[in-house]
């Protein structure tokens, strides 16, 4: 071969390997790469650029497992907070009674700013009524207007970009006159036919107003119930009625850089039935499920947490593809596998994940 077929060999497989690792560089960090980038690299959306920025430097959080707590229940609410779960919710919506709305928040409120209950590695985390009770500026205000503010608020029933607009606006209202260092995480919950439809507006809308608002989109929740009520839909064991919708949210989500929670186990007192879900919305994609009883916790942090083999495979790929270039070769064969792209990117994530269980763990 000659030496100038020799470059041109050498050059194209160079431009092959940049444009892998540009997007595994976008993609590890949960980011939709922009559809530009590969073929014109100087014509990147400046709205993509955006999104990059801010999912590079998010800081991620494990939500396992979301434990609802009723907000009225000022007992079970100091519990929560000695569970070891990922993220203890505060309810102010389905888990409590129209007649204790006011009740649970004030004593969210009251949880909040008295330094009873101390939540350690737990996130915390309060859930408002949805925007179109007319209340959610009154659960905001109330729970919000201590010195100590919670770190997420979870916003049920989001069917349109609207919905977002609004909840934007009553939070800075609920905000105004503090100073807030950091901003509120906000996950959303989609639970209709309309709100999967529009959620992919919806995240665009929370992506695009976060700049200039107190909170940032961190994941969506799955409400299954209200869902399958909407659509008709009768619930089965398998959860085959789900599975379109369960997709999309995990799609939407990983476009978005975002986490995805996937459905209530109702059945609490079935744990086994309950691992199987749990171990079947990790191999979908989800990052973590929402529980409504501490029994169900440990069941469900350890499904969404890497094997110790798991951890040791992707640690192993990842040092292996690190060595790789030194050899000057194209793809390469791991424990009889052929490595390519995706592959790393599942590796990189698994042991992401572990490193953010075990910083959370060791702030306890």
């Amino acid at each position: 071969m000659s030496s100038v077929l020799k470059t041109c060999v050498r050059a194209s497989n160079q431009i092959a390997v940049l444009r892998q690792l540009v997007r595994t560089v976008f993609v590890s960090q949960r980011t939709p790469l922009p559809g530009n980038t590969l073929c014109r690299f100087r014509h990147i959306e400046c709205k993509n650029v955006r999104r990059l920025h801010a999912s590079v430097h998010r800081k991620f959080t494990p939500r396992r497992a979301l434990l609802y707590v009723p907000g009225d229940d000022e007992r079970k609410l100091s519990k929560a907070a000695s569970l070891d779960v990922d993220c203890v919710v505060m309810d102010c919506e389905d888990g409590v009674a129209l007649s204790r709305k006011v009740a649970a928040r004030e004593t969210i409120s009251k949880i909040l700013n008295s330094g009873t209950a101390k939540f350690g590695r737990s996130e915390c985390a309060v859930r408002v009524n949805p925007v179109i009770s007319m209340v959610t500026h009154e659960d905001l205000t109330v729970m919000l207007s201590g010195p100590s503010l919670p770190q997420c608020v979870v916003l049920p029933k989001v069917d349109t970009p609207g919905d977002i607009q609004i909840f934007s606006s009553e939070l800075k209202s609920a905000l105004q006159g503090k100073n807030i260092q950091d901003k509120l995480n906000l996950i959303i919950q989609t639970e209709s036919a309309i709100g999967l439809l529009n959620v992919q507006a919806i995240c665009e809308q929370a992506t695009e107003i976060s700049k200039d608002s107190p909170f940032t989109l961190e994941g969506i929740i799955f409400g299954s119930d209200d869902f399958c009520a909407d659509i008709g839909a009768t619930r089965t064991e398998g959860a085959e009625e789900l599975i379109y919708a369960r997709q999309k949210i995990v799609v939407v989500a990983k476009a978005y850089g975002i986490q995805a929670i996937d459905m209530v186990h109702i059945n609490f007192k079935d744990l086994e039935s309950l691992r199987n879900q749990s171990l079947q919305g990790a191999r979908m994609g989800f990052t973590g499920k929402q529980v409504i009883h501490p029994a169900q916790v440990p069941v469900v942090q350890e499904a969404f947490l890497p094997s110790p083999e798991k951890l040791e495979w992707a640690t192993q790929l990842i040092k292996a593809f690190e060595e790789h270039p030194k050899s000057d070769k194209g793809a390469f064969v791991f424990r009889g596998s052929m490595i390519d792209m995706p592959s790393l990117l599942q590796a990189k994530n698994i042991v992401e994940l572990d490193k953010a269980v075990k910083e959370s763990n060791s702030h306890m």
